[in-house]
């Protein structure tokens, strides 16, 4: 792209309200955050349109930290990285996995939770019998990974898996089952656990604690985690705040911020509050 066009561009996207503010080594007095706002109960939104979970609040903690006023807005996940690369928001917080192909578009903070991905299904079902394993399998160590696909396999074979669309558990489903599942794609969780409730499929592939969020409605009582989790690898390393390359001094005040959450424990507090677990990255 010349120079020139970069510019109209530029042009463009201002004159749509989109210019990006950008902060380099300037520190910002306010920022807007994005969230998805359909993917409890990392964040979701409430019955009276209000934003609410893990991260939400997080963020609030964050930006009290940044001393630092922020908004946070909702934005369907599939526009989540185009928004805020034109500028219609500063940073993302929706349980994005930090990974290289994202990485060469958009800046990541360091990881604020390494939560694993996993399978839910039926409790009378070959893979619900199975029941919910310890193991936690990094992807690099393809040895091991490739032994729990092959114990998975057949308890899998034929059977139709929902995930959530333009997502790294698509990917890992794909390129790890996609020889043995059929595979059905979802704009939102909330739309594949619809269906999963309905009988329309027979798994969920998502990370283990938005899946168990699901599983403690009603409706999904004979349902359970099942098998072991994956990390690493094709899901990064681990889910981080995004923002644009360019605003390094909003990743430098983040990063402290976070570093600070992790250090007092309220990482830990805030997730066993919201997953039932401690997600906090280990140093």
């Amino acid at each position: 792209m010349t120079k020139r066009r970069m510019v109209a561009l530029a042009a463009a996207f201002s004159m749509l309200g989109f210019a990006p503010a950008v902060f380099g080594q300037d520190a910002p007095g306010a920022i807007t955050i994005a969230t998805e706002g359909a993917y409890a109960p990392w964040n979701f939104t409430t019955a009276d349109g209000k934003l609410d979970g893990l991260e939400v609040e997080l963020a609030k903690d964050l930006c009290a930290r940044m001393k630092i006023e922020c908004t946070i807005v909702a934005q369907d996940w599939d526009g989540l990285i185009p928004s805020l690369t034109v500028g219609k928001f500063d940073v993302i917080m929706a349980s994005m996995f930090i990974t290289p192909k994202r990485l060469e578009t958009i800046a990541f903070t360091q990881p604020y939770a390494v939560d694993p991905s996993g399978f839910a299904a039926a409790k009378d079902s070959d893979l619900g019998r199975l029941g919910l394993a310890t193991e936690r399998f990094k992807l690099e160590d393809e040895a091991a990974t490739a032994a729990a696909v092959e114990k998975l396999k057949p308890l899998l074979k034929g059977k139709v898996v929902g995930v959530q669309a333009a997502t790294t558990n698509l990917e890992f489903v794909k390129k790890y089952f996609g020889d043995t599942v059929e595979i059905r794609e979802y704009k939102t969780t909330e739309q594949h656990d619809l269906d999963l409730a309905a009988g329309r499929i027979d798994a969920l592939f998502a990370q283990q604690t938005a899946l168990a969020a699901t599983l403690a409605k009603p409706e999904f009582a004979d349902y359970a985690l099942a098998g072991p989790g994956f990390v690493g690898g094709i899901f990064g390393l681990g889910t981080g705040a995004g923002l644009r390359k360019e605003d390094t001094k909003l990743k430098d005040m983040l990063n402290t911020a976070i570093d600070g959450a992790i250090a007092d424990g309220t990482i830990r507090r805030i997730s066993e509050k919201w997953v039932k677990t401690d997600v906090t990255p280990v140093k």
